[in-house]
């Protein structure tokens, strides 16, 4: 078993920061791509953020410049550092992995959701 643990998410204000942090725990070869999506009410879920194992890194437009993604290989975690917060950035931030528990085994691992609330 995988499992994907968040944490960071609260209520700001506009114009602030918050970091979110992922941590996988369990049966782990190897991980590959890590990243954040989110979903706001009523809305599908969306990438906002994903960062390969050797650090290649991907954003979605409407983060460019606010948002920066980063990963400790050693500690199997992902962190998204949020800047600028915004009240549209309002949404359930979802961590997701790829995961090899051994040699030649693939999985994709979600973690539960942290929420993120940015009141104007």
């Amino acid at each position: 078993q995988v499992q994907l643990v968040e944490s960071g998410g609260g209520l700001v204000q506009a114009g602030e920061s918050l970091r979110l942090s992922c941590a996988a725990s369990g049966v782990i070869f190897s991980i590959n791509a890590m990243g954040w999506y989110r979903q706001a009410p009523g809305k599908q879920r969306e990438l906002v953020a994903v960062i390969s194992s050797g650090g290649s890194t991907n954003y979605a437009d409407f983060v460019k410049g606010r948002f920066t993604i980063s990963r400790d290989n050693a500690k199997s975690t992902v962190y998204l550092q949020m800047n600028s917060l915004k009240p549209e950035d309002t949404a359930v931030y979802y961590c997701h992995a790829q995961v090899s528990p051994w040699r030649n085994k693939n999985l994709e691992v979600w973690g539960q959701g942290t929420l993120v609330t940015v009141s104007s």
